[in-house]
Order: structure tokens, then C-alpha cells, then sequence
């Protein structure tokens, strides 16, 4: 008999993993870039440097975790609402099906620790991931959907995402011109 709980515990380590891979990259560039800004000797005055990047580290890996929970729990979301929507499956014998998906997801953030210096290749790494997820995902509910049912959910999937990311992208835009916006700059200089 097999166990539907065996890997229950895989989503965990698999945020985890992606959480210290993007977090030990941004340690490097924290320490590049307050040592440009001249903050570092200030912080190294309190803390030794392997303290002070264990600080980093654990920050970064805290706001990591809590960006990849919640994609998590967008995702989960999304699965359901489109399963609730296309699926006639109302035992949740399809979501058991997608569950060892999580494997996937585990195995991707164990080849993250392999780009550690590259910041490209860890999000390279990860929409990969998600991409073979997402195939995947299709795969293991194309048996039980009809095609309108299948191709409701793989646009109902393709359109949420794209929608979240272009609208935290407009956000981004509108607060860069905000701040530029708000900066002083002087045209020209007056003697």
C-alpha cells in the first residue's frame, strides 16, 4: 500500500532550498554593494564579518521564504479554483494524482545550490522548474478533464500568472518613476 503522505514534506524542504540559494547569492551582492556605498566597515564595527553575513543570510532567507510561501500558496489556489471550475472530480482524486509533484519542485532547488553565483541561472533554474511542474500538472489531469475542461484550466492557469506577474510589474514601474520622480535633480548649475 502506498503511503499518500510520503511526500508531504517535500514542499517545505524545496522553499527552503530555494530560499538559501537566492539568499546566499544575495549576501554576495549585499556585501558588494555596501562596500560601493562605503556601509559596510560601519556594520563590520559591530559585528564580525561572518556574523554579520549569517545576519544577512538569515534575513534574506526570512523574506525569500515568506515570497516562495505565498507563490505556493497562490499556486495551490489557483490549482483548486481551476479544478473546481473544469474538473467533474469533486472527491479530490485528482489533486492525490498532482501531489508527487512536489518531487519536482525538490529536485529543482537541489540543482539551485549548482548556480550559486549566478543570479540569471537560479531564476533560469526556477521558472524550469515550474515550467516542468506545469507540464506536468497538465499530464496527470489530461486523463480526467475533456478537452474543453483541460484547455479552461491550462488558460485559466496561463492567464492568473500572467496577470499577477504584469501586475507586480506595473507596481515596480510605478514606484521607480515614483522615486525618480521625486528626487531632486539639478538641470543646470548656477554661479
Amino acid at each position: 500500500m502506498k503511503n499518500t503522505y510520503l511526500t508531504s514534506y517535500l514542499p517545505i524542504l524545496s522553499i527552503l532550498l530555494f530560499s538559501l540559494t537566492f539568499s546566499v547569492y544575495g549576501v554576495g551582492v549585499f556585501e558588494t554593494l555596501s562596500k560601493k556605498i562605503g556601509v559596510y566597515a560601519g556594520m563590520s564595527e559591530f559585528l564580525s564579518e561572518m556574523q554579520l553575513k549569517l545576519a544577512i543570510l538569515v534575513l534574506l532567507m526570512m523574506v525569500f521564504f515568506m515570497i516562495l510561501s505565498a507563490l505556493k500558496l497562490i499556486a495551490e489556489t489557483i490549482n483548486g479554483i481551476s479544478m473546481l471550475f473544469f474538473s467533474v472530480d469533486s472527491e479530490g482524486e485528482l489533486y492525490n494524482k498532482v501531489r508527487p509533484g512536489s518531487m519536482i519542485y525538490f529536485l529543482g532547488g537541489l540543482v539551485s545550490v549548482l548556480s550559486l553565483q549566478s543570479f540569471k541561472g537560479l531564476i533560469a533554474i526556477f521558472v524550469l522548474t515550474s515550467a516542468v511542474y506545469f507540464f506536468y500538472f497538465v499530464n496527470k489531469i489530461s486523463s480526467s478533464l475533456t478537452k474543453v475542461g483541460l484547455l479552461g484550466v491550462v488558460t485559466m492557469q496561463l492567464f492568473s500568472w500572467a496577470a499577477l506577474i504584469l501586475t507586480i510589474f506595473f507596481v515596480l514601474i510605478k514606484l521607480y518613476n515614483g522615486l525618480m520622480a521625486s528626487l531632486p535633480i539639478i538641470s543646470e548649475v548656477k554661479l
